[in-house]
């Protein structure tokens, strides 16, 4: 059963929450964090970014140190307070389409990661893990949750609408246009219920953060080795997570965009296809497949709709009706010869979010000679992949809400 605990959050003061709140460091680009970081002296970035104070780049074992100096300077100058009382946080997300996530912040348990209550659906990777690891031991705190999704639960959900009808205690909008409100529920009764309410749940499920649940689970099991007074209610025993129900979970898929066709000519490589799929050319109509099992193509200037002949493939496991595995065992591998899906530097994704137009753009400039469109896997694929302990090929899912790292804080 699943294990969840209040903490006592570190968080920005009301007035400077939508100064500090920040998208993750990856998807900024290099100018918009130079922008950030000279305009704005309260954004998280300085924290996560503390050679800009040195004009310098740093890296290793001496940016997180730096990491950890920049944080305790935001507490010490009272950008960040501490809760009093342990605490569960519900946070809602209003993304700029409109789309609506409510959620709860608190800390899961890496024992639960361990004993597969807590389930995965993707690969880490250990050189990750392992900077990951030093990273946390150095700096001594969670910024950015775990995104985790539970069952559907009707109780579950009047409580945080109960909670909801109060004044947040933050409410602010982001240049990005996303809308965020936090709710601190404290109330022993009401925190004992919503922890109860977990522990009756068999399975969570990692929607987004596996590297950063893995790390938190190897950190948990490295301090209780080097802790002989270790009883298991320590705070590195967890990590901060958001809990969202399945229903709020949105999936996108990530298209594949390939630099060549292995030295077939476009004729070779459509004769290689039809042994495989059903083949139609589309013409200029933007083709977006809308079932399993069916893909788009564009091609030297023309959608191409391929439709699996399933009688020459055949499905064992979840993970073999997945359309990205599907794409991966029958026509990146075979035929492009694409092994490698994380390095192979001949294949890159763009998220659903970017549509085929930008498939069609970055075909037609040149940079790539053929893109692939796929339907975004659901919530019970994810699932069922992670039950039977099989892990999806590298950007199956683009999972919304993306969370902001420095809203709520996680000390151990």
């Amino acid at each position: 059963m699943a294990t969840i605990l209040p903490f006592k959050a570190v968080r920005p003061t009301r007035d400077k929450v939508s100064l500090l709140a920040a998208r993750s460091y990856d998807s900024y680009t290099p100018a918009q964090v130079e922008s950030r970081l000279r305009d704005n002296p309260f954004s998280f970035l300085h924290i996560i970014n503390p050679g800009y104070k040195y004009q310098k780049e740093i890296e290793g074992e001496e940016r997180y140190t730096l990491v950890r100096n920049r944080y305790q300077e935001f507490k010490e100058d009272g950008i960040f307070i501490q809760d009093e009382n342990p605490s569960l946080y519900i946070y809602k997300i209003v993304n700029r389409d409109g789309l609506e996530f409510n959620g709860l912040v608190a800390a899961a348990s890496a024992q639960d990661y361990e004993n597969d209550v807590i389930k995965k659906h993707e690969d880490t990777l250990e050189y990750k893990e392992t900077i990951f690891v030093k990273y946390l031991k150095t700096v001594g705190f969670n910024a950015e949750p775990v995104l985790l999704t539970y069952p559907d639960h009707d109780e579950l959900a009047h409580i945080i609408e109960t909670v909801m009808q109060d004044r947040s205690e933050y409410e602010f909008t982001t240049t990005y246009r996303d809308t965020h409100y936090l709710w601190k529920v404290d109330d022993t009764a009401l925190v004992k219920r919503i922890t109860a309410i977990f522990g009756e749940m068999e399975t969570l499920y990692i929607a987004d953060g596996h590297h950063r649940s893995s790390s938190s689970y190897l950190l948990a099991k490295e301090l209780m080795a080097e802790n002989d007074a270790h009883t298991g209610t320590e705070a590195y025993n967890y990590f901060m997570s958001y809990l969202i129900p399945e229903s709020d979970l949105k999936i996108y898929e990530f298209n594949r965009l390939i630099k060549d066709l292995n030295g077939l000519t476009k004729e070779e490589f459509l004769i290689k296809l039809d042994a495989l799929f059903r083949i139609e050319n589309r013409g200029q109509e933007y083709y977006k497949p809308s079932k399993k099992h069916h893909f788009s193509m564009y091609l030297d200037g023309a959608f191409y709709s391929l439709y699996l002949r399933k009688n020459n493939y055949s499905i064992d496991t979840a993970l073999d009706a997945l359309d990205a595995q599907i794409l991966f065992k029958t026509i990146l591998r075979p035929i492009l010869g694409i092994e490698d899906l994380r390095n192979d530097h001949r294949i890159e994704y763009s998220h659903g979010k970017n549509d085929l137009a930008y498939v069609k753009t970055a075909v037609d400039r040149g940079d790539f000679k053929v893109g692939f469109g796929l339907v975004p896997v659901d919530t019970e694929e994810l699932k069922q992949i992670a039950n039977e302990g099989l892990k999806m090929p590298p950007k199956s899912t683009y999972i919304e809400p993306k969370l902001r790292s420095g809203v709520t804080i996680y000390e151990f």
